[in-house]
């Protein structure tokens, strides 16, 4: 397996970028070590798939250079960048049985008929098909039919990384959680370099044990799962990542307070900086009802299971909390209060307060 260097990558589309807006992906420096888990988090349109496409080789960058173990293969070809990719369409011969298509990318490289069958045998193990090792291929189900595209990607010991590109997108919302827990164990065993591209948060926090988040063409914010949760870095990321989203709140800043509807807001540290768009940013697990605070009159009470998701207008903006237990009625006038250690200020969408240590 290999470290994956991206060191001042750019790219765009057109023969003649005059500007950052014509740039599929902006300016990247990147690192991920050798067996790391990482996965590329976005929208549709944020440049993840341009990402992927660099670094296979399917796609030379505008500027910048790639490079595994400092290796430089940025001017390389896919073949020789020794990288397995699993699409989001399973990629195997309906024709072979699955033991021949798990065997296939090594019988393709010469390798040794016995080091074939124990290499087989192995990722059968894993992936818990042994039962359908000379069943064809064209009689398994889709979940099955990835599950074998999976293990095609990572019966290959000499692999530098493996890279799946929304490989869940085709799969049966009831077996996606099957296939995602599968995936983290297989690589917990093979401690492989992956990089998993996904617009979905869960198989992202799922999977990876770094996640890193883009948004038109830019990285935003690089972390853990817990990372970017408890400290968004980009209201992007606030919003993109829980459910509910952060709550993004218009904001005045005067001197060193913030404002919300004219109300003084107690933030997680000192004010960075001055100028520009400001907003307040708290996770709705972090808002309460209280005695005291915000004044506001519920418009929507959810009830999502283990808890319920209060919408309360305080003016005309809308602010959602998350509680458990007993909920005020549409049209209920309550007060909210802001955990003062997870409600920070933005300023254009970047986090603009400094936490106390």
């Amino acid at each position: 397996m290999a470290k994956v260097t991206l060191s001042n990558l750019r790219h765009s589309y057109l023969p003649n970028p005059q500007g950052a807006e014509d740039y599929a992906l902006k300016e990247i420096d990147l690192d991920w070590d050798d067996g790391g888990a990482y996965a590329l988090l976005g929208p549709s349109g944020c440049g993840k798939s341009t990402l992927l496409n660099i670094i296979s080789g399917l796609l030379a960058p505008s500027e910048g250079r790639i490079l595994f173990d400092d290796r430089d293969v940025t001017d390389l070809p896919p073949d020789q960048r020794n990288i397995a990719q699993v699409f989001q369409f399973p990629v195997i011969y309906d024709t072979m049985t699955v033991r021949n298509n798990l065997a296939f990318p090594l019988r393709n490289r010469g390798v040794a008929e016995a080091r074939i069958s124990e290499r087989v045998a192995e990722i059968a193990a894993m992936l818990e098909v042994e039962e359908m090792l000379d069943t064809r291929a064209s009689h398994l189900s889709p979940d099955n039919k990835q599950k074998i595209s999976m293990g095609r990607g990572l019966v290959r010991d000499d692999v530098n990384v493996v890279m799946f590109d929304e490989p869940l997108t085709v799969i049966d919302p009831h077996l996606k959680w099957k296939l995602r827990s599968k995936l983290k164990e297989l690589h917990q065993r093979v401690r492989a370099t992956m990089i998993y591209v996904t617009h979905d948060q869960t198989e992202a926090l799922t999977f990876a044990d770094q996640v890193v988040v883009m948004q038109d063409g830019e990285i935003v914010q690089i972390g853990t799962p817990v990372e970017l949760f408890e400290r968004p870095q980009h209201t992007f990321v606030g919003h993109f990542i829980g459910s509910p989203g952060m709550n993004v709140l218009p904001a005045e800043q005067t001197g060193t307070t913030a404002r919300f509807e004219g109300q003084p807001v107690s933030l997680e540290g000192t004010i960075l900086g001055e100028g520009g768009k400001t907003e307040i940013g708290i996770r709705p697990e972090f808002v309460t009802l209280a005695d005291q605070g915000l004044e506001a009159r519920v418009r929507k009470v959810s009830d999502v299971g283990r808890h319920s998701v209060v919408e309360a207008m305080v003016g005309d903006t809308a602010v959602k909390a998350v509680i458990e237990g007993a909920v005020p009625g549409q049209g209920e006038t309550v007060h909210l209060a802001f955990r003062p250690d997870q409600t920070r200020l933005y300023r254009d969408g970047w986090i603009a307060t400094e936490g106390r240590a």
